[in-house]
């Protein structure tokens, strides 16, 4: 396989999360940045990712879509930067359970109540998630057991995990409860994490400057 990273982006949204894992990840990377609206709707990018949305990866010949997906790719390809417990150890499940337990009833969860949209009662066994509450305090409980969200190290999952809590409690989507506040303070101070949010913060002022 080609050694090839190419990264597209738009510095305001959730490709935001996978900057921070490619500064984790450490290795050499192209950015192409798009527009809503414009070239995320062109023919050769909707090649790329037929839904005309951000974050992809390109690797070679290897094209990855959805963040979380892209999380676990980079951390599996990219073994040195140990990003992903072992297939064997006991953080492998964790590590899996919560990557996509965020992607998949936090993320829902925090979209409806965004939207206004509440599950009534006797539906609530109809949608992944159930209920805003009980999604919040499984994870809650989860970060209560650990220092990081599948043990005692980092991993992609916190990238992933992290933005979710992260982006969730600035923009009101997720309670500031003390397991999330302790949680974010610890990994949104890594150094990738720094580096990732000036670089993205810088394209934004660039944009308002030539706009």
């Amino acid at each position: 396989m080609s050694d090839e990273l190419v990264f597209y982006t738009h510095p305001m949204s959730r490709a935001r999360l996978v900057r921070w894992m490619l500064e984790e990840v450490g290795q050499p990377y192209e950015t192409k940045i798009l527009e809503f609206g414009h070239s995320m709707k062109s023919p050769d990018y909707l090649a790329i990712n037929p839904m005309g949305k951000v974050p992809a990866i390109r690797h070679g010949d290897t094209v990855v879509t959805e963040a979380a997906a892209i999380c676990a790719y980079l951390a599996d390809v990219f073994p040195a930067a140990g990003l992903a417990p072992p297939p064997a150890s006991r953080e492998r499940g964790p590590y899996y359970r919560w990557l996509f337990f965020a992607a998949g009833p936090v993320e829902a969860a925090v979209t409806d109540k965004a939207l206004g949209c509440e599950v009534p009662q006797d539906r609530e066994g109809m949608v992944g998630y159930g209920n805003m509450e009980r999604t919040l305090a499984a994870l809650e409980g989860a970060l209560y057991r650990t220092e990081y969200i599948a043990g005692d190290h980092f991993t992609a999952a916190d990238v992933y995990v992290g933005s979710q809590i992260g982006w969730g409690m600035a923009f009101r989507g997720i309670d500031r409860r003390p397991a999330f506040e302790r949680y974010w303070g610890l990994i949104s101070a890594r150094p990738a994490a720094i580096r990732a949010k000036a670089i993205d913060d810088a394209i934004v002022e660039e944009r308002k400057k030539a706009s």
